[in-house]
């Protein structure tokens, strides 16, 4: 399985977060490195297609995406968060995130869970969230 923090640097990606890396050690992949990079760079892409309703910035600016794991059957384990636990999207935007992810070619699916711990807060936004939110 390979996986993707938001430790990691992803071409066009939002900037380096601070996310307490998963303690399960990642096993080498099968997949060709060059199709794990594509892979990654198109699902941030899908990913940056979904909105948060209340906030004019896409979930991954926000920083609600903690991890992003591809295993050799292509199928993908998407870790995120809500802005809050009680955000009234909460039942609605896994399968948001779910449905964008599957749009990238050459992914077999896609399982979205929800976690609060680390809880979410504002240090989570990229410079770009930022800047269209006006929290400079």
């Amino acid at each position: 399985m390979t996986e993707l923090d938001q430790n990691e640097t992803v071409p066009d990606a939002a900037p380096k977060q601070d996310v307490a890396p998963d303690p399960a050690p990642s096993q080498a992949s099968a997949l060709p490195q060059e199709e794990l990079d594509r892979l990654t760079s198109d699902i941030v892409a899908a990913l940056k297609t979904v909105y948060d309703p209340e906030i004019p910035a896409d979930i991954y600016e926000l920083g609600l995406i903690y991890k992003i794991d591809i295993n050799d059957d292509r199928e993908v384990a998407v870790e995120m968060t809500l802005t809050a636990p009680g955000c009234p999207v909460a039942g609605e935007m896994p399968k948001w995130v779910e449905d964008a992810v599957n749009t990238v070619p050459g992914i077999s699916g896609t399982k979205v869970t929800l976690t609060f711990d680390p809880p979410w807060d504002q240090s989570r936004m990229s410079d770009e969230a930022r800047l269209a939110l006006n929290m400079f």
